[in-house]
């Protein structure tokens, strides 16, 4: 792992420069951290990849903010360090991580060639029971999102392990604030203003943002193209990764 520090904290990350075109920032969502994108940071035939851990996850700095634009400002400062100190200028975020790229997008002055909104939203609006419940009980909540069809269509209990073992390092207090941060973002009404080349990748089954919403981005944007990957719920990148993998690949090509 490699760090930069900014704003008083550290951020790791994970740097892979093999591979050819330009280097893709992988953002992990809500509870996450870096090794969501092990298929992607870890294989020769993708783009050069950094994948960091977002404050307080992973081996990343805590930092204390409110829920909603406060949180998001942190996080979108933490990838900008990250893809200025590799040159990265190609954002793939899931779900949150999505949220992340769009808000840098918006409000961030950083050379980005491409955005790829991976099972993500211009809202990300979560079940008021889910968060009753991830208030309450933070084990009956991993639970339910690790649920078959949920996460994802039809998991092996890697995936489930490695999914759970992230979050459980992620902590309570920090899953909640990442998806009290997703229940209140919202930039329908700027969103489209986005010139920038942007993917609209998502699993044909994920219950969580369902592929009507990547078909209404695509539509919506200046540049937006649409992409659904067979047999996979909301984290393809981890289920169906050389379709990811592949979807990634095209989308830079068919950019420049």
């Amino acid at each position: 792992m490699e760090t930069v520090t900014h704003d008083g904290r550290t951020i790791a990350y994970r740097h892979a420069t093999a591979g050819s075109g330009p280097t893709v920032c992988y953002i992990h969502g809500a509870g996450g951290n870096h090794r969501v994108w092990v298929n992607q940071y870890g294989n020769s035939e993708t783009p050069p990849a950094v994948a960091p851990d977002l404050s307080g996850h992973g081996d990343s700095d805590d930092v204390s903010t409110a829920a909603g634009e406060e949180t998001l400002d942190a996080y979108a400062d933490d990838v900008v360090a990250v893809c200025e100190a590799t040159d990265a200028t190609v954002l793939c975020g899931n779900s949150m991580g999505g949220a992340v790229a769009l808000w840098i997008a918006l409000e961030r002055d950083l050379d980005i060639g491409g955005i790829v909104l991976a099972d993500s939203g211009a809202k990300l609006a979560v079940d008021p029971d889910f968060l009753g419940t991830l208030r309450e009980d933070f084990e009956a909540a991993m639970e339910t999102l690790h649920a078959p069809g949920v996460l994802f269509s039809d998991p092996t209990d890697e995936l489930l392990e490695r999914s759970m073992e992230a979050m459980r390092a992620a902590g309570h207090d920090v899953t909640l604030l990442d998806f009290e941060t997703c229940d209140v973002f919202d930039v329908r009404n700027r969103f489209a203003s986005i010139e920038v080349p942007t993917l609209a990748l998502c699993g044909e089954n994920d219950p969580l943002t369902p592929p009507k919403l990547h078909e209404s981005l695509a539509e919506e944007l200046p540049n937006g193209i649409y992409r659904e990957i067979a047999d996979a719920a909301h984290m393809p990148m981890l289920e169906r990764p050389d379709a990811f993998d592949s979807a990634v690949r095209a989308f830079l090509s068919d950019t420049g």
